[in-house]
């Protein structure tokens, strides 16, 4: 059994460009190319946001790669405007040497390392009896996956069965930018699952830093700690 941190990957981009792509996209609607000067783009994409014309950021799109446990791209494979490729857990036999014979959980949000029982603050203490909890029980699913395989013979079909929500897998989404205001303005909020929140944030913390006219505006959950962020790094091109 491995616990991982869950990560986000995305791709190269030049913000800059995506803006003026998409201004170069809405002045056809009036002929104005010949307006379009080094930093127009900022003045028209907000006004096309402010009064709701979003239909002209659907000319750009942008790819990123999640690992993060199988309970979190259940959700957001609801946001049907985007496309998803997922680990198969019917075709991925975690106990084959192909995946190290062992599978990866993504370590819950109350995750609490090294966690004993001897704590002053009883939040503390409640996660560090959450994390023993399902840290036994993670180890008791992988014990019993492998059986089913090694003396049952079954199937990564059959396996897959008893497979939680923590299981780890590799997601890659596409959207186009229309559609990541949209997710990223519902899926950071207090009322959203913490699990989404640790990858949506920091998502949009980059979208807001190379693209602010597009992304700026959006509020989220400042509340949720930044320790808990995942990661972001750069997707590699093939």
């Amino acid at each position: 059994m491995k616990i991982i941190d869950p990560k986000l990957y995305v791709e190269e981009f030049n913000g800059r460009t995506i803006m003026r792509n998409i201004e170069r996209a809405c002045r056809t609607c009036y002929r104005s190319e010949g307006l379009m000067t080094d930093d127009s783009y900022k003045k028209l994409l907000s006004n096309c946001i402010n009064r709701g014309h979003e239909s002209v950021l659907e000319h750009e799109k942008i790819t990123i790669k999640m690992v993060c446990d199988i309970g979190v791209y259940k959700d957001l494979t609801r946001h049907r405007f985007g496309s998803f490729s997922i680990e198969s857990t019917r075709y991925c036999n975690y106990g084959k040497d192909k995946f190290d014979n062992e599978i990866k959980f993504i370590k819950p949000v109350f995750y609490t390392p090294g966690a004993i029982e001897e704590y002053d603050n009883p939040i503390d203490k409640n996660n560090c009896l959450k994390t023993q909890y399902w840290q036994r029980t993670m180890q008791e699913i992988e014990n019993a996956y492998m059986d089913m395989t090694n003396i049952a013979g079954a199937t990564p079909d059959e396996m897959r069965m008893i497979l939680p929500h923590s299981t780890a897998a590799e997601v890659t989404m596409t959207a186009n930018i229309r559609e990541w205001r949209h997710i990223l303005d519902l899926r950071t909020k207090k009322m959203t699952h913490p699990a989404i929140r640790q990858l949506m944030i920091p998502l949009l913390l980059k979208f807001q830093y190379m693209m602010p006219e597009l992304f700026g505006e959006i509020e989220y959950d400042r509340d949720f700690p930044m320790e808990k962020y995942a990661e972001v790094d750069i997707l590699e091109k093939l």
